[in-house]
Formats: C-alpha cells, sequence, structure tokens
C-alpha cells in the first residue's frame, strides 16, 4: 500500500442519496451498506461524543453526522492513509471529526482519558489465517489482526456508564461478540438478511454499558424485496431503502420496546 493516496487512484462515491460525498481507492477497501446500517442504528443526540474505532476513510461517522447535527465525532484508524483520507472526507463534507492514526490496542493518553456517549465499530469480518487481498490496505481492513474480544473490550471501555456501544459484524461471530459484552451490558441483536426467508449473514449488535434489560434477539430486517436480484438496481425493501437513501434513523430500542410488547400479549 502506498504512503497515500492520490486523486487518480480515488473515486468519489455517494452515500446517503448524495448528502455525504466519500472520496474511496478505487482499489483498495472500499464502503458499502455495512457503515451505512451501523451509522442509522446508533442512538445519538446533538452535543453527544461518538468514538469510531476502525473508521477507514469515515464513512459510518460522516453519515451518523449527517444525520444528527452537533456531534463531537472521533475515529481512530491503523492505517495512516486512510486515516488522512477520513480527514478529507471530513473536511469535505462539512463534518467536524477528529481522526487518529492509532492502533485501538495503544490508545494515545488523548484518548484513554476520555469516556464517551457512543462507540461504534465495524471489525474485520476474516480470520487473520484466511485467504489475503491482492491490495495490502484492503486486507488488512478485512482480515483479522486485533482479537474480536479486545475490539469488544476497548469500546466498553471507551464508553461511559449509561452509553452505547455499536457493532455490525458477520452472525457467525455473534457468540465471541456476545460473550465479551454479556456480563457487562444489557444487549439488543438485530440479524440483517439479505432477502426474505434467507439466513441473515450480519448482525448488529447494540449494547447499553450497565444496562439490566433482557437480551432482546430481534426480528430480522430483510434488506432486498423479492426472491432474486434482477438487473442492475439495488431493489432495497422500503424500510432498508429509508435508511439507505433518506437518513431515517434504525431504532433499535423501540423496536425492542414493541417486541416486547407484543411478546407479553403473546403470553397472555
Amino acid at each position: 500500500m502506498t504512503e497515500h493516496f492520490t486523486d487518480d487512484t480515488l473515486t468519489q462515491d455517494a452515500f446517503l442519496n448524495g448528502r455525504v460525498m466519500v472520496r474511496q481507492p478505487r482499489n483498495g477497501y472500499r464502503a458499502a451498506t455495512d457503515p451505512v446500517f451501523l451509522a442509522a442504528s446508533i442512538p445519538a443526540r446533538a452535543g453527544q461524543s461518538v468514538l469510531e474505532l476502525g473508521c477507514g476513510a469515515g464513512v459510518a461517522s460522516l453519515c451518523l453526522g449527517a444525520r444528527v447535527q452537533g456531534l463531537q465525532l472521533t475515529g481512530v484508524e491503523v492505517q495512516a492513509p486512510y486515516a488522512a483520507l477520513a480527514r478529507r472526507n471530513a473536511l469535505e463534507n462539512s463534518v467536524d471529526m477528529t481522526v487518529w492514526d492509532a492502533d485501538l490496542t495503544a490508545l494515545p493518553p488523548q484518548l484513554r482519558d476520555q469516556r464517551f456517549d457512543h462507540v461504534i465499530a465495524n471489525p474485520p469480518y476474516y480470520a487473520a489465517h484466511g485467504p489475503s487481498a491482492r491490495d495490502a490496505g484492503r486486507d488488512r481492513a478485512l482480515r483479522e489482526e486485533t482479537p474480536l474480544a479486545a475490539w469488544v473490550d476497548v469500546a466498553l471501555r471507551r464508553v461511559r456508564d449509561g452509553g452505547h456501544v455499536s457493532f455490525i459484524h458477520l452472525t457467525e461471530r455473534l457468540p465471541e461478540l456476545l460473550s465479551g459484552i454479556m456480563t457487562r451490558a444489557s444487549v439488543i441483536v438485530l440479524p440483517l438478511a439479505a432477502r426474505a426467508k434467507r439466513p441473515a449473514r450480519r448482525v448488529i449488535v447494540q449494547a447499553r454499558k450497565g444496562g439490566r434489560a433482557p437480551f432482546v434477539l430481534l426480528p430480522p430486517l430483510v434488506i432486498h424485496q423479492g426472491d432474486t436480484h434482477p438487473g442492475d438496481g439495488e431493489h432495497f425493501t422500503d424500510a432498508v431503502r429509508a435508511l439507505m437513501r433518506d437518513a431515517h434513523a434504525l431504532d433499535m430500542a423501540a423496536m425492542a420496546r414493541g417486541w416486547n410488547m407484543s411478546r407479553s400479549r403473546d403470553i397472555r
């Protein structure tokens, strides 16, 4: 991977129907829908602080900043070229975001002394011993160097009591996520299924530090309409289109309350 990206190696991509324009490496790690789902799920309010671990080019934080004004956004990114790109993207989108070049297991003292209202992360999906990508930056973004348990521990240490930690990850890694969270927070899990009646491949895990509410596993959010994907269109369901294009919030706490009320009626 080069030390810096040049304009001829970058594309400029629209998120949230063009409300966020992000420069990304043409051949490196490229964000798609996952950071948008993650950003939509964060129950942030104006004036609150948000730390993103492994922010890459900044897509999740910038989408969150576009939906909720007045946030104090901070990103941590171990790959310096991507950290520089996140700073550039924040500046070009008029979003106030501080980005640190750092390994999340060796945060600078300024971050270790802070507690945030929200900590969010989209950790690498694939095991360290898996097949490697041809682009070194993409490979490092997708293959796990730091164990998932460390991501969870750092996130919970950096969030204030009563604050929220949110992850998006593969469903198969859900047991590892929960094992590091359940004794320290209340948890809501939202599976993401590509289509109706298909297994959920990804999950959003949202934890409230120090919370004592019962664990909630929500019904899957279905991403695409129909059984197949004809043509080049996106074919999002109405609910997902509202998240992806109109910057609607994905209120997992409200979904959990609704699920608990319906369950209570069923029991009676």
